[in-house]
């Protein structure tokens, strides 16, 4: 199982209704199969994420965060780990808002 303890992304590629940017740094943590994370940056001023990972590394999570707007949007992930060569984790995720417009998108973040 990949462990994301203490490991930090970065968007790389972002679809356009993403509230998230190449300003935007997650903080993961991980107990077991709980994983966590906080993040802010570009116009996401606070957002929090927990979800499960499973042996592979998939990562099935909720999000919430609070937008430069003042408003507090809502949605669900999958995100899909590649190792890269060096060791660090790139993760391809699928996503929708279950706020809002409820619209779907993809990113990729990765690990620096």
């Amino acid at each position: 199982m990949i462990n994301y303890h203490n490991k930090k992304f970065r968007p790389v590629r972002i679809s356009e209704n993403s509230e998230t940017s190449p300003d935007t740094i997650f903080h993961y943590t991980q107990e077991g199969a709980i994983v966590t994370a906080s993040y802010s940056g570009g116009s996401v001023v606070k957002g929090h994420l927990m979800g499960l990972v499973n042996e592979e590394g998939v990562i099935q999570l909720c999000y919430h965060q609070v937008n430069e707007k003042g408003q507090l949007m809502t949605g669900r992930c999958r995100s899909t780990p590649e190792q890269l060569p060096g060791g660090k984790i790139r993760l391809h995720e699928v996503w929708q808002w279950t706020s809002g417009d409820q619209s779907e998108g993809t990113s990729v973040i990765e690990e620096f």
